[in-house]
Protein backbone atom coordinates (compact mmCIF):
# COMPACT_ATOMS: atom_id res chain seq x y z
CA UNK A 1 0.00 0.00 0.00
CA UNK A 2 1.42 3.35 -1.01
CA UNK A 3 1.78 6.30 1.34
CA UNK A 4 -0.83 8.18 -0.70
CA UNK A 5 -3.36 5.37 -0.18
CA UNK A 6 -2.61 5.23 3.54
CA UNK A 7 -3.17 8.99 3.84
CA UNK A 8 -6.44 8.76 1.91
CA UNK A 9 -7.67 5.94 4.15
CA UNK A 10 -6.66 7.83 7.29
CA UNK A 11 -8.35 10.99 6.00
CA UNK A 12 -11.52 9.07 5.15
CA UNK A 13 -11.55 7.51 8.61
CA UNK A 14 -11.22 10.91 10.26
CA UNK A 15 -13.98 12.35 8.05
CA UNK A 16 -16.27 9.42 8.82
CA UNK A 17 -15.62 9.77 12.55
CA UNK A 18 -16.37 13.50 12.46
CA UNK A 19 -19.57 12.98 10.45
CA UNK A 20 -20.82 10.14 12.59
CA UNK A 21 -20.07 11.75 15.93
CA UNK A 22 -22.37 14.55 14.87
CA UNK A 23 -22.24 18.28 14.85
CA UNK A 24 -22.98 19.26 18.41
CA UNK A 25 -24.58 22.58 19.11
CA UNK A 26 -24.80 24.60 22.27
CA UNK A 27 -22.18 25.91 24.60
CA UNK A 28 -19.26 23.67 25.47
CA UNK A 29 -20.51 20.91 23.18
CA UNK A 30 -23.83 20.42 24.96
CA UNK A 31 -26.98 19.66 23.00
CA UNK A 32 -29.42 22.41 22.09
CA UNK A 33 -33.15 22.24 22.55
CA UNK A 34 -34.56 21.79 19.03
CA UNK A 35 -37.56 24.02 19.75
CA UNK A 36 -35.25 26.81 20.94
CA UNK A 37 -33.16 26.45 17.79
CA UNK A 38 -36.32 26.57 15.65
CA UNK A 39 -37.46 29.72 17.44
CA UNK A 40 -34.09 31.41 16.87
CA UNK A 41 -34.21 30.50 13.16
CA UNK A 42 -37.76 31.85 12.96
CA UNK A 43 -36.74 35.16 14.56
CA UNK A 44 -33.83 35.52 12.16
CA UNK A 45 -36.01 34.70 9.15
CA UNK A 46 -38.64 37.19 10.33
CA UNK A 47 -35.95 39.89 10.57
CA UNK A 48 -34.78 39.14 7.03
CA UNK A 49 -38.31 39.11 5.67
CA UNK A 50 -38.98 42.50 7.27
CA UNK A 51 -35.83 43.87 5.61
CA UNK A 52 -37.12 42.52 2.29
CA UNK A 53 -40.59 44.00 2.88
CA UNK A 54 -42.04 40.56 2.14
CA UNK A 55 -45.79 40.20 1.72
CA UNK A 56 -47.82 38.00 4.08
CA UNK A 57 -48.12 35.42 1.30
CA UNK A 58 -44.34 35.35 0.83
CA UNK A 59 -43.80 35.11 4.60
CA UNK A 60 -46.17 32.15 4.88
CA UNK A 61 -44.57 30.33 1.94
CA UNK A 62 -41.01 30.88 3.22
CA UNK A 63 -41.94 29.88 6.77
CA UNK A 64 -43.43 26.69 5.33
CA UNK A 65 -40.11 25.93 3.62
CA UNK A 66 -38.24 26.67 6.85
CA UNK A 67 -40.52 24.43 8.93
CA UNK A 68 -40.25 21.54 6.48
CA UNK A 69 -36.46 21.77 6.30
CA UNK A 70 -36.18 22.09 10.05
CA UNK A 71 -38.17 18.91 10.65
CA UNK A 72 -36.15 17.02 8.04
CA UNK A 73 -32.89 18.30 9.55
CA UNK A 74 -33.98 17.42 13.07
CA UNK A 75 -34.85 13.90 11.92
CA UNK A 76 -31.48 13.59 10.17
CA UNK A 77 -29.53 14.47 13.31
CA UNK A 78 -31.70 12.19 15.45
CA UNK A 79 -30.82 9.34 13.09
CA UNK A 80 -27.15 10.18 13.61
CA UNK A 81 -27.44 9.28 17.29
CA UNK A 82 -28.10 5.66 16.33
CA UNK A 83 -25.29 5.73 13.79
CA UNK A 84 -22.85 7.03 16.41
CA UNK A 85 -23.82 4.20 18.74
CA UNK A 86 -23.34 1.63 15.98
CA UNK A 87 -19.96 3.12 15.05
CA UNK A 88 -18.84 3.08 18.68
CA UNK A 89 -19.96 -0.56 18.95
CA UNK A 90 -17.77 -1.39 15.96
CA UNK A 91 -14.87 0.56 17.43
CA UNK A 92 -15.13 -1.32 20.72
CA UNK A 93 -15.34 -4.68 18.98
CA UNK A 94 -12.26 -6.90 18.90
CA UNK A 95 -12.93 -7.46 15.19
CA UNK A 96 -14.87 -4.55 13.69
CA UNK A 97 -16.98 -5.49 10.66
CA UNK A 98 -15.62 -3.34 7.83
CA UNK A 99 -18.70 -4.03 5.69
CA UNK A 100 -20.98 -2.78 8.48
CA UNK A 101 -18.81 0.32 9.01
CA UNK A 102 -18.79 1.16 5.31
CA UNK A 103 -22.53 0.51 5.00
CA UNK A 104 -23.13 2.84 7.94
CA UNK A 105 -20.98 5.58 6.40
CA UNK A 106 -22.73 5.13 3.04
CA UNK A 107 -26.18 5.30 4.65
CA UNK A 108 -25.35 8.52 6.52
CA UNK A 109 -23.79 10.11 3.43
CA UNK A 110 -26.91 9.18 1.42
CA UNK A 111 -29.11 10.76 4.10
CA UNK A 112 -27.01 13.95 4.13
CA UNK A 113 -27.04 14.05 0.32
CA UNK A 114 -30.84 13.70 0.24
CA UNK A 115 -31.17 16.52 2.78
CA UNK A 116 -28.78 18.72 0.79
CA UNK A 117 -30.98 18.18 -2.27
CA UNK A 118 -34.04 19.22 -0.24
CA UNK A 119 -32.20 22.37 0.82
CA UNK A 120 -31.32 23.09 -2.82
CA UNK A 121 -34.95 22.55 -3.87
CA UNK A 122 -36.13 24.88 -1.09
CA UNK A 123 -33.66 27.54 -2.26
CA UNK A 124 -35.06 27.23 -5.78
CA UNK A 125 -38.59 27.58 -4.40
CA UNK A 126 -37.53 30.65 -2.41
CA UNK A 127 -36.09 32.09 -5.61
CA UNK A 128 -39.51 31.75 -7.26
CA UNK A 129 -41.30 33.23 -4.23
CA UNK A 130 -39.17 36.38 -4.00
CA UNK A 131 -39.37 39.24 -6.46
CA UNK A 132 -36.32 40.10 -8.60
CA UNK A 133 -35.66 43.12 -6.35
CA UNK A 134 -35.85 40.98 -3.21
CA UNK A 135 -33.53 38.39 -4.75
CA UNK A 136 -31.09 41.16 -5.60
CA UNK A 137 -31.17 42.32 -1.98
CA UNK A 138 -30.58 38.76 -0.74
CA UNK A 139 -27.68 38.41 -3.18
CA UNK A 140 -26.11 41.65 -1.92
CA UNK A 141 -26.43 40.46 1.69
CA UNK A 142 -24.88 37.09 0.87
CA UNK A 143 -21.99 38.71 -1.00
CA UNK A 144 -21.40 41.10 1.88
CA UNK A 145 -21.38 38.17 4.33
CA UNK A 146 -18.98 36.19 2.11
CA UNK A 147 -16.56 39.13 1.84
CA UNK A 148 -16.60 39.69 5.60
CA UNK A 149 -14.92 36.36 6.20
Amino acid sequence: MTTKNKLMIAGSAVLAFVLLTGFRGGHFGGPRDPERVKQMITWRLDDRLEDLKASEQQKQALHGLKDSLFEDGKRLFEENKGARTQMLDQWESANPDSNAVHALVDARMDAFRAFAHKVADAALQAHRILSPEQRQQVTANVREHMNAR
